[in-house]
């Protein structure tokens, strides 16, 4: 974060001062246009045409005195807590308009903001986008005073706010933000960017950190700090504490003797790391919830496959071109023997260094450096044909034995700019389509986008749909490095398809347990919370592919963490409530995480959430428009290859895989009821299903229903499938054949083909897999309940995959979703739930109230499923589904009416 900058306007512009400010400014004029350049002259008619609007006293500054600058960032297991703390007094003999300006990281998010003047103390409110938005304008047309957060850099936020202060008065802004740290080749970093700009009598930063695990390392540096100011640096680590305190006196913040300008301007950095448990990892169980810390030291690193990628083409010029150079020569020196690699490099025309991947030998990588040192820019920019080159390269050598079996692939893509026509495929979501389908989740694709005009969504949601991760390198003299410390980041893989499992029925509502990589030097962090607090042990289970086995479990572990539970000593330390630290991480991690998942399906991104500080009449009212975590405003259009399943009690839901996010809602009728699912009239496909209930009433006196058979029929090739809890039956040009008796689901069985128009694939965990030639794929999950349940019974869960072979007249309760659906929501506020909070959800022309809950997807877990958050549609779907309900119920399984 940055230090508050405070700058002063005066209120009143008499006459005089007027005219010799006019005057002023006139001379300066005049003197340009005689001798002046040109372009000088033509700006300084322009501040002399506009300028005298504004108020004098931007040039006086003084009458303010900033005399107290505070920062105190309190980091516990990761999560940093940071206050800042900035008092300032109006020396003038009339009210002034003073600025707060500070910078801050932008994964944080603000928790409060509030301004004490004169004893008196006002505290901000955050509103919706919309109404703030409204209210902002209103303040800004109406000349009240305004703030609000802006990207400032690269890892930066700015946060503004003004205030009218009176004569002779004093304010205090506190402004206090919360983040988790993430751990980047090795290390925790907390970043202070100070930039009071004039000596400030109390100046002081002091970050505090608690890791119970322990601390490995402390190390605390600042890009302006001399030789003189290195000592003021003070440090303490014991165990599991570190204490770090910077504090200035006036004279030794002094540029010079006697002088007014400051030598503090620029990044206090802290950077540490923590001790590492050498199996499951850390788990902390706090008041009901937890989080699981997972970075195993030690483990071999997985050897690459990986192909570099690199836009040569005319906008690449000179320097991006040579730092691209320079970077590249620098990574391949990194490369491991074990690695394979291969270049890339394009314009309009693709021209491969090899045909195919090279092993990492010290001869090749130095024919490789000699060709990167011949890459000159040219032409134009075809992304499309040279990421789909790189994809068939891997593909091909896979195929011919070429690169090892174990190896990871992956493609790192470097460009500067967006497609060009001419060059080949420039429609950007056609170049996502043909990219995503090429790759198939068989390897990472990991995107840079060089400099200002490249268009980084477009990378960005290109690198999260294979499964990787976008970085923007920013043009400036160490762009070099910038690309190297990406490379350092992503090219150690030590796991991949990392899954950690809990026991179901001791947690619920958990972030997210599957990740793609874990690379090295960086951390896993899940949390949920627990629905059983006394529970004596907790099971964790991680599996993933490593460096010597696949798809398996490498850590088995039991654990329960009590110690953080009544921590005495981080509560006397502490001034957050570490009581609630689990929980706050909990919702942090949610929001952080649905944050990250706009960007891949968000049309609309801006958000004006804000804060209002209500002053007393005297006062203007400062409107502070902030990127609140809490309002986020949505936009979405739904892909061709959405997942559109029915499970459970029936539960619909539509998950939109490109977006990363579900719609879901619940029909409720009696039992025996058939709904039509699917109906597309131009393939003949037809899908209906039929409830079933519970074997008798429950006490509570609530009936449960479910689907308990479907019926599935392709008129073209004449097929009908009937499937329930007990049978599956084939009918093939009307003759029906019986395949299965009641307990065939229970064991592993061939794929077989009743006809030559379907395929069926059965599995031991109780799944059905339903091919139909040429076109679409459904899945039937059987749900085995204890057999002398006395209530429940067996059900079947029904999923959908290549839905985009559908036509796009395909109908039903499923089947209208499958090629798009367009709705906001915005409007986030607290609901019934505490960890459900409601929204308003604008569709079809219609606003409905919706809510933020879970779903389960049993695809991959037949038995435990998992949490699938989704927007939850009331009352049977009204509004979100075509019509009601009712209009979808069919007089027979293979009916259509």
């Amino acid at each position: 974060m940055e230090i508050p900058a405070l700058l002063c306007f005066y209120s009143d512009l008499n006459s005089t001062s007027f005219l010799f400010f006019f005057y002023f400014l006139f001379i300066i004029y005049l003197w340009l246009m005689i001798g002046g350049d040109p372009y000088f002259s033509t700006l300084s008619l322009f501040v002399f045409l506009f300028v005298p609007s504004l108020p004098l006293s931007l040039f006086l500054s003084s009458q303010v005195e900033v005399y107290s600058v505070t920062v105190d960032c309190t980091v516990a297991s990761r999560f940093a807590h940071t206050v800042m703390t900035s008092s300032a007094i109006n020396k003038a003999n009339a009210s002034q308009e003073i600025f707060f300006e500070v910078e801050m990281p932008k994964t944080a998010f603000i928790t409060n903001f509030s301004m004490e003047i004169e004893g008196q103390v006002y505290v901000g409110e955050v509103k919706e986008k919309e109404k703030a938005k409204k209210q902002y304008e209103k303040a800004v047309s109406s000349g009240q005073t305004a703030g609000l957060v802006k990207v400032s850099g690269r890892k930066m936020e700015k946060f503004s706010v003004s205030v009218n202060i009176a004569a002779n008065s004093n304010v205090t802004f506190v402004l206090t933000y919360e983040e988790l740290l993430q751990r980047k080749l090795g290390q925790y970093e907390i970043l202070t960017r100070v930039k009071p700009k004039q000596l400030v009598q109390n100046f002081q930063v002091t970050p505090y950190i608690y890791e119970p695990q322990g601390i490995a390392f402390v190390d605390a540096h600042g890009t302006f700090l001399s030789n003189e100011l290195l000592p003021l640096v003070e440090k303490t680590v014991t165990e599991n504490k570190a204490h770090i305190s910077f504090s200035p006196t006036l004279e030794q913040q002094r540029k010079c003797p006697g002088c007014d300008g400051t030598l503090i301007d620029g990044d206090f950095i802290v950077k540490y790391d923590v001790n590492r448990a050498k199996t499951l990892g850390d788990i902390q169980i706090v008041n009901g919830y937890f989080v699981h810390f997972f970075s195993p030291p030690d483990l071999p690193r997985v050897p690459k496959n990986v192909v570099f990628v690199i836009d040569r083409s005319g906008s690449m010029g000179w320097t991006k071109m040579r730092q691209t150079r320079e970077a590249l020569l620098e990574i391949l020196k990194d490369l491991h023997m074990e690695d394979y690699f291969a270049l890339i490099p394009f314009d309009d025309k693709i021209t491969p260094w090899k045909n195919s991947l090279m092993k990492a030998t010290e001869e090749n990588v130095a024919e490789a450096m000699k060709y990167v040192r011949g890459i000159n820019s040219r032409g134009g920019t075809n992304i499309n044909d040279a990421v789909l080159r790189a994809v068939k390269m891997l593909i091909n050598d896979r195929k011919n034995n070429n690169v090892p079996d174990r190896n990871l692939d992956m493609i790192i893509l470097l460009t500067d700019g967006i497609p060009d026509p001419a060059a080949g495929e420039s429609r950007l979501p056609k170049i996502q389509e043909n990219v995503r389908g090429a790759i198939d989740g068989n390897m990472s694709l990991f995107c840079l986008g060089f400099g200002n005009d490249v268009d980084y969504t477009f990378l960005d949601v290109m690198a999260k749909q294979n499964k990787g991760v976008a970085r923007r390198i920013y043009e400036a003299s160490d762009a070099t490095l910038q690309l190297q410390g990406f490379y350092e980041e992503v090219s150690s893989p030590l796991l991949s398809e990392v899954d950690l499992r809990y026991p179901d029925n001791a947690v619920e509502f958990v972030t997210t347990n599957h990740f793609r990589q874990l690379f090295n030097g960086s951390e896993i962090v899940v949390a949920g919370r627990l629905s059983d607090n006394d529970i004596d042990n907790f099971l964790v289970e991680v599996f993933a592919n490593g460096v010597r086995d696949k798809n398996s479990k490498i850590f088995n572990s039991c654990a329960c963490d009590r110690q953080c539970k009544d921590n005495a000593e981080v509560k006397k330390l502490t001034d957050f409530h570490y009581c609630c630290l689990d929980a706050r991480m909990w919702a942090y991690l949610t929001i952080q995480q649905l944050l990250e998942k706009r960007s891949v399906w968000v049309i609309r991104v801006l958000s004006y959430p804000y804060i209002s500080i209500h002053l007393p009449k005297t006062q203007p009212i400062p409107m502070i428009a902030v990127m609140s975590t809490l309002s986020v405003y949505y936009s979405l259009y739904s892909s061709s290859d959405n997942t559109c399943t029915v499970d459970g009690d029936p539960h619909f839901m539509i998950e939109l895989p490109e977006r990363e996010d579900s719609l879901c809602f619940n029909i409720n009728d009696t039992p025996g009821t058939i709904f039509n699912l699917v109906r597309d009239p131009t393939s003949g496909i037809l899908v209906n299903g039929q409830t079933i209930g519970d074997k008798k009433i429950p006490p509570d006196g609530k009936i449960n229903t479910y689907f308990g058979r479907f019926g599935i029929v392709h008129q073209s090739l004449g097929v009908r499938l009937d499937v329930t809890t007990k049978d599956i039956l084939v009918s093939q040009d009307g003759k029906w054949s019986d395949y299965l008796a009641a307990t065939c689901l229970l064991s592993p069985l061939p794929s077989f083909s009743p006809s030559s128009s379907m395929d069926l694939l059965l599995t031991k965990d109780r799944s059905l897999t339903v091919t139909l030639r040429d076109s679409v794929k459904f899945v039937i999950l059987l749900h085995k309940v204890w057999e002398k349940h006395p209530y429940h019974q067996n059900y079947l869960g029904f999923y959908t995959l290549d839905s985009h072979l559908l036509s796009p007249s395909v109908h039903g309760l499923l089947g209208q979703f499958y090629h798009g659906i367009e709705f906001e929501v915005a409007d986030l506020r607290p609901g019934e739930v505490e960890e459900k909070p409601d929204a308003t959800m604008y569709i079809k022309g219609q606003a409905l109230n919706v809510t933020r809950g879970w779903q389960k997807d049993y695809r991959w877990d037949v038995k435990n499923g998992e949490n699938v958050p989704c927007w939850f549609v009331h009352s049977n779907g009204t509004g979100l589904i075509d019509g009601d309900a009712s209009d979808y119920v069919v007089s027979g399984l293979f009916k259509t009416v």
